[in-house]
């Protein structure tokens, strides 16, 4: 993909100005932008006396337990679905054979 087709954006991270580009549009990109600055100003409400190194790098550990937690909830679900998915297709295959049965059954009347 060329370059032209990227958004640019400006954004305001805890206090200092970036530049993002990427192939998301630039409301997604400020929401992004905006999430990043919410996590770092939370920690430095609680740990007033960290440098923005720290406080960036403990806002990017936040948001990485919150990805893989979010990640494993993910995957847990996939597996329902997919558990769910079988057992009712297993449930119609038994009706299906069921109904086959009743109706081979119904057929079959005495010729006396």
């Amino acid at each position: 993909m060329s370059g032209q087709n990227k958004e640019r954006v400006v954004v305001e991270i805890y206090g200092q100005y970036y530049t993002m580009k990427g192939d998301s549009s630039s409301s997604h990109m400020r929401m992004i932008a905006g999430y990043v600055d919410d996590k770092m100003r939370q920690i430095a409400a609680a740990n007033p006396r960290l440098d923005t190194n720290k406080l960036a790098v403990l806002a990017a550990l936040n948001m990485a337990d919150e990805y893989f937690r979010l990640r494993m909830e993910y995957e847990e679900l996939i597996k329902l679905l997919e558990k769910t998915a079988q057992e009712a297709e297993e449930d119609g295959e038994e009706q299906e054979e069921e109904q086959e049965e009743e109706q081979e059954e119904g057929s079959g009347t005495d010729k006396e």
